[in-house]
This record gives structure tokens, C-alpha cells and sequence, in this order.
């Protein structure tokens, strides 16, 4: 007999091999309709999987993160299927699922036009509608190699033939299309229902630049068609919100082939980097932070010390001075060393926190950069905390409590919390790293926050926890980080007195709330679709005249408001009022004060709030107690 255990406790036993199915078929008619594929420990597996021993097996279906991606898995194969079926002269290479969907890359004598790929979107779902029967079966990799190259499919073959010779390959078909895959699928062709192919971009074969230029499909798959629409509508919203697009309309700022990956800021969007670098700046002050400033560019012996010339040099800009190797910091960390090394610690300086506004460059790929949310020169809200072993815990803690408060500042409630562990490529002791690692999960724990665990993702130096937001239209975002480091002072010679007159080295705390500004400005941008609240607005308030007898009044509401510290700036064009509103909207200005005879007789204003809202006529200090209150709620 074989006994399976269900995820729920029970068990059920079979006189001999049973595959998936026939498990999903003996606990419902239903969970046999939706079955997807099977899991078996931390393997997902076809239904057609045969279990010959004693084992604990989930059904997967498309309500699980494993039955999405079978599902957009085996959507890829099917966008293979019509291509061949609508382009028979094309080669099939590779065809992996990412995040949100799928894409599958192709060679073909001619670029796919925007028609082609409505015709292969149509093509999907007529191959689906078929409901064809997905098969597995298995080749010696010599045989695999020698069946694609007979029809003709030489990519797949040289992908073959990187395999061990030794090793067997899987093939899955689908009606008259095989390709190479390990798996697992859709038991059949009408399970998949509900995808959409979203654009053709460019990839060379197998990532090198020296290779041909292939074609690249992307698409999306969800498990329902509400599903479908809701992350369709998300990506108009998007698109909307697109802080590029939006950088352009709102004059804030634009990137230059002069030089790529680095922000020429214009004055409105360098008004909203003042107003987050000062309010990160007091929260630097009011939370026990000492700020500081470190240089640009670092001998390359400092940078081999603390192991980022072995470790991280691919991504660091170099030059050379008088027979001298430097590198232009690509973080502060090693500079706030030296800071500290400066004078004798005591164990009573003890933590130590400081803080920089450290502008940073990386050699990102050309590829990868992404308006201003992906750099290569940046400005990071950096800090260091310089702590003992027994105090990592409560300035862990403090600052998740700290960041909370920051992100809600700024309009994020909802936050998700990862640990990332030791990746292979590592410095340090493993007693050191199961410290560290120990430390950051308790914080959480004691924050009271549930959070992830992604083994291999910290950085060669120590741990991480990844503080992510979630923006208006649910999209994530990576931003804040809180690193245990017992490494980079110790290499770098970091010393504190104890209170036994001994001579240690402080673990030093990596944190930074924002991050990058540069990306987390563009967030802000798309979060508010560019209307940003009041207190981070570059322009507050529009005094708009009526008509030249009321341009001294006008005027004079300005200064009054800018007297206050209020960013206003006065339209006395003679264009209608009309015509003014609507230019002062399109710009997401907050307020927009209209300003006529009857106005400046009682020394009031008529105030339009943004979103076209008609707050009536107040009077001008009624209004600026007004707007100080906004911005002191930060709504």
C-alpha cells in the first residue's frame, strides 16, 4: 500500500502507483476539475506524476502562487504553439515565466508587427478552445539534440547540447507543438483562458551583445478574467502615473544622453527634493543622528578592505591620479569608518548614529536604467549606527518604529517586511551571521510585524531586513533597508574602549529609510499621479487675477503667503479666469485663489482646490490657517 498525506493531516492509501490525478480525482470530482499540478515537498509536479512510495502531496490549483505560475508557464508554451502556427519559418529559444507573466523569445526574418501580434494572440486562444492534452516524455539528451535539429529548431538544440551528455531531457506537445521544458504544465490546452500579449521588445540570444537580436514576446496570464482586467487597468493607471511622462508635463526634471543615468533637476522638481531632503534632515535630528559628509571618490585599497573591490567591482566607477587607483563611492559605509575611527570611542558613545545625504554612483547597465528610478549617480538617505552587540536589538526596533512614521508622512500604510540571509559570496564567520540574522528576526518579532524570509538575498556583508511599500495602485517598492554588519569595522580598523578598557570592534548598522531620493521621488510622483499633497507640492498656491485692476492685490497675497513660507507665485496675465484655472489644474497645483473687485474690497480670496473643488470666498488669514494645516497634517 501507499499512503499519502494530505496538507490538512489525513491520509489516503493506494494499493499500488497512483499518479496526481488520480489523487485529486479520489478526494472530489471538484479539486479533480481544478487540479493544475501536484506538490510534493517543495517539488511541483504534472497530474500525470506517478508516486510509487509513501509521501505528503498538495493538489495545486490556480488559487496558489505554484498553480499561477503553471499557468503562465504553459501560457508561454502556448504562445510558442501559435507562433510556429502562424510563422513556421520561426526558431523557438527560451520561454520563461517573470514576474506578472510570462515572455518567450524567437528569430524570425522580419520584426512582428502590432498586427502579428493580435493575430497570435487570437491564434492562443483558438489552440486553447481546442483543449489539447499536454504530454510529457523523456529523450537521452543526444537523441533530444538530433529530433530538434531535424525539424529544424537549432536554437533548442544548442541549448540541448550545453546539457551533460549523460543526463535525460523532458519534452512537453501540445497538438503539433513539442518543446523543451522541465516542467511541470497544464494537464491540457483549456485550462488556459485568461491572458494577453503586451508588447515585442528586443533580447540578444542568451544575453551577449555579440549575438543575433531576437525577438521577444511579453504576455500576462491570471488564474481569472477579473483577475486579468484588475492588473490591465493597473497598468493603464500606470502608465498614467508614469513619473517620466510626468517629469516632462510638470517641468521637474529630464535625462540627458550627455549623461546617462544621471538627473538634470529643474527648479519645481528640485523645490520637492528640498522639501524631502529637509524633512529627512529633522528626522536625522530629532532621532539622535550626527550628520556628516564623506567624499566622493576613495582609494582602492579602502575599497579592497572592506571587500567590495572582490566583491562588488563590476558595478563601481573608476579612475586614476598620479599612478593611484580610486573608485567614486558607490555607498558611504566605508567613509562614516573613518569618520568614526577619528578620536577615541568610549563604550558610554555608544550607539553612535550618523547620518548622510551621500551621493552615490554605480555602473548600472545601460539597459536597466529607468528614469529617475533607476541612476547611476544617486543620492542616498544614508545612515550608520555604531552600536555594541547587546544594543543591535532595541536600535533595530526603534528604527522600524521610526520608518513607520516616515512612510505614513508620506502617504504609505502599508508596508512588507523581508529578512534576507546569507548569500553564498559572503564575508564573516557563520557564528557572526547567525547573530545578525537572529537579531533582525526578533526586531520584526518584537515590532510585532509578520515578515518573509529570503535565504541568499543579503549582502556579502551581513543580513537585511527590505522594508517594501505598497502604492496606490498596488504595485510594490523596495525601499528602505536595515543591514547587521560585524564585518566592515573590524576590517576597517573601528575601535571602541569597553567598560573593561579592552579594545572592540562595534557592529555597525546599515540603514537607510527613502533610500535612493532620486527613485523614491519618482515614487511619490506616481503614488499622487503627480498632485502631490500640499506640503510636498513645488507650488502651493496660484493667485490668479481677474483683471488688472486687482494685479496689485494679487500681488500682494502672494507676498503676504510667501511671508508665511508659502511657495505662491501670482498669473496676472490678461487671459481669462477661465483659461487660468484650467492651466493651474492641468499643473496639480493645490490651491489656485481667485482674486476680483469684490475680493479685494473685503481682503479675501475665492479658493479652488485641486480636483476642481469650489471652497467659496474666505478670508486670505482664514485661508492660510488653512493650508498651514494641511501641511502640517501632510495631507
Amino acid at each position: 500500500m501507499i499512503a499519502i498525506t494530505l496538507p490538512d493531516g489525513a491520509q489516503r492509501e493506494f494499493p499500488g502507483p497512483v499518479t496526481v490525478a488520480e489523487v485529486a480525482a479520489s478526494i472530489g470530482p471538484g479539486l479533480a476539475k481544478s487540479a493544475l499540478a501536484g506538490k510534493l515537498g517543495d517539488k511541483v509536479v504534472d497530474l500525470s506524476h506517478r508516486i510509487d512510495h509513501d509521501t505528503s502531496l498538495a493538489i495545486v490549483t490556480d488559487k496558489s502562487p505554484d498553480g499561477l505560475e503553471v499557468l503562465r508557464h504553459s501560457t508561454a508554451h502556448l504562445l510558442a504553439y501559435a507562433v510556429k502556427e502562424l510563422f513556421p519559418d520561426a526558431q523557438v529559444t527560451i520561454g520563461p515565466v517573470i514576474e506578472n507573466g510570462f515572455y518567450y523569445d524567437f528569430s524570425y526574418k522580419r520584426p512582428f508587427t502590432p498586427e502579428d501580434l493580435a493575430a497570435i494572440e487570437q491564434r492562443m486562444a483558438e489552440l486553447a478552445k481546442k483543449d489539447e492534452p499536454v504530454v510529457r516524455r523523456v529523450l537521452p539528451r543526444d537523441e533530444a539534440v538530433a529530433y530538434f535539429k531535424s525539424i529544424g529548431e537549432l536554437y533548442k538544440a544548442e541549448i540541448i547540447a550545453g546539457i551533460p551528455t549523460n543526463e535525460d531531457v523532458s519534452l512537453y506537445r501540445e497538438g503539433g507543438f513539442e518543446d523543451l521544458c522541465r516542467g511541470p504544465h497544464v494537464p491540457s490546452t483549456g485550462k488556459l483562458k485568461h491572458f494577453k500579449l503586451m508588447k515585442v521588445a528586443g533580447a540578444y540570444w542568451r544575453g551577449d551583445h555579440r549575438n543575433e537580436m531576437l525577438q521577444r514576446i511579453y504576455g500576462t496570464a491570471w488564474a481569472t478574467k477579473d483577475e486579468l482586467q484588475q492588473y490591465l487597468h493597473m497598468l493603464e493607471e500606470a502608465e498614467k502615473r508614469d513619473h517620466r511622462k510626468l517629469g516632462r508635463e510638470l517641468d521637474l526634471f529630464h535625462m540627458d544622453e550627455a549623461a546617462p543615468g544621471l538627473v538634470f533637476w529643474h527648479p519645481k522638481g528640485w523645490t520637492i527634493w528640498q522639501q524631502v531632503e529637509q524633512y529627512m534632515r529633522a528626522v536625522y535630528r530629532d532621532n539622535g543622528y550626527q550628520e556628516v559628509k564623506g567624499p566622493q571618490i576613495l582609494d582602492k585599497s579602502l575599497w579592497e578592505k572592506t571587500g567590495h573591490w572582490q566583491n562588488y567591482r563590476e558595478n563601481m566607477f573608476t579612475t586614476e591620479s598620479e599612478k593611484r587607483d580610486y573608485a567614486l563611492k558607490p555607498m558611504n559605509c566605508p567613509g562614516h569608518v573613518l569618520i568614526f575611527k577619528q578620536g577615541i570611542k568610549s563604550y558610554r558613545d555608544l550607539p553612535l548614529r550618523y547620518g548622510e545625504f551621500g551621493q552615490c554612483h554605480r555602473n548600472e547597465p545601460s539597459g536597466a536604467l529607468h528614469g529617475i528610478m533607476r541612476v547611476r549617480g544617486f543620492t542616498q538617505d544614508d545612515g550608520h549606527i555604531f552600536c555594541m552587540e547587546d544594543q543591535i536589538l532595541d536600535e533595530c526596533i526603534a528604527y522600524t518604529a521610526l520608518l513607520q512614521r516616515v512612510y505614513k508622512d508620506f502617504g504609505f500604510e502599508h508596508i512588507i517586511y523581508k529578512v534576507a540571509t546569507r548569500p553564498e559570496k559572503r564575508v564573516g564567520s557563520d557564528d557572526l551571521w547567525d547573530k545578525a540574522e537572529h537579531a533582525l528576526m526578533e526586531s520584526l518579532r518584537r515590532s510585532g510585524v509578520e515578515f518573509e524570509v529570503s535565504p541568499g538575498d543579503g549582502a556579502f556583508y551581513g543580513p537585511k531586513i527590505e522594508y517594501t511599500l505598497k502604492d496606490a495602485i498596488g504595485r510594490p517598492w523596495q525601499c528602505g533597508t536595515m543591514q547587521v554588519d560585524f564585518n566592515t569595522a573590524e576590517r576597517l580598523g573601528g575601535e571602541y574602549v569597553a567598560e573593561d578598557s579592552s579594545r572592540r570592534h562595534p557592529v555597525m548598522l546599515h540603514r537607510a529609510i527613502v533610500g535612493s531620493l532620486e527613485r523614491f521621488i519618482g515614487i511619490l510622483i506616481e503614488q499622487h499621479a503627480g498632485a502631490l499633497p500640499a506640503w510636498l507640492a513645488p507650488l502651493q498656491v496660484v493667485v490668479a487675477s481677474i483683471s488688472e485692476h486687482t494685479a496689485d492685490y494679487a500681488v500682494d497675497v502672494v507676498k503676504a503667503l510667501q511671508k508665511q513660507g508659502v511657495r505662491a507665485q501670482a498669473d496676472l496675465r490678461a487671459d481669462k479666469i477661465g483659461y487660468k484655472i484650467r492651466e493651474h489644474s492641468m499643473q496639480k497645483v493645490p490651491y489656485i485663489l481667485v482674486v476680483g473687485d469684490k475680493e479685494k474690497a473685503n481682503g479675501a480670496v475665492s479658493v479652488r482646490a485641486r480636483g476642481n473643488l469650489d471652497l467659496g470666498v474666505m478670508a486670505l488669514g482664514d485661508f492660510a490657517t488653512k493650508l498651514a494645516d494641511d501641511i502640517h497634517r501632510k495631507v
